[in-house]
């Protein structure tokens, strides 16, 4: 996990929301492989293995596959010039290569990707039945499937978007009041975050 990407973590738990505590067990580089993150509200504890930090709760996605390639992800999401976040939920980030060359200098996070998905030096990776990361601090989220169909994912994907900036999401439109939709087609919508 890219150490800069602790400063926009937060505790999954349901209390005000908090940052966590780092401490680094073993790095690599800029690269933090084994580790404990710990929150000052409740106590508890996350444990970083191989780079991966799981906060617990991930769902198992039994299809792997995405209507998203590189191109029209990169695209959709609309992101211009380097800097910041872009979060890759569920089989979107399985062509995470791709999306880090059609976006230079743009940090990704793979959330709950596909097996053989692994934190690397371009790619931090988080499990977890939330997004641990601070609110309105990403500058992109892209919600794969199952995941964009889930009125608590795509609330939690709003949350973590900075103001103005895009969401996508691989389902039908999404439900709720947390999406302000812009464009929706073939089963693939786009969104801001309703004010």
């Amino acid at each position: 996990m890219f150490i800069e990407l602790t400063d926009h973590l937060r505790c999954p738990a349901d209390h005000e929301e908090q940052f966590l505590v780092l401490l680094p067990h073993r790095m690599e580089g800029r690269s933090v492989r084994e580790g404990q993150l710990g929150c000052p509200v409740c106590h508890r504890i996350f444990t970083l293995v191989n780079g991966v930090l799981d906060v617990g709760g991930a769902p198992t996605v039994e299809d792997a596959s995405s209507a998203l390639d590189a191109e029209s992800l990169s695209t959709l999401v609309g992101l211009s010039g380097p800097g910041g976040y872009l979060v890759l939920v569920g089989p979107p980030a399985a062509a995470w290569r791709e999306v880090a060359e059609r976006n230079p200098g743009v940090g990704l996070v793979a959330v709950n990707p596909p097996a053989g998905v692994a934190d690397q030096e371009a790619l931090s990776v988080l499990r977890g039945g939330r997004l641990p990361l601070k609110s309105q601090s990403m500058r992109g989220v892209v919600l794969g499937r199952p995941f964009a169909s889930g009125p608590v994912w795509v609330g939690e994907a709003a949350r973590v978007l900075l103001p103005g900036l895009r969401v996508v999401g691989e389902s039908a439109d999404p439900e709720g009041e947390s999406i302000d939709l812009m464009a929706s087609a073939g089963g693939v919508w786009v969104g801001t975050r309703r004010r």
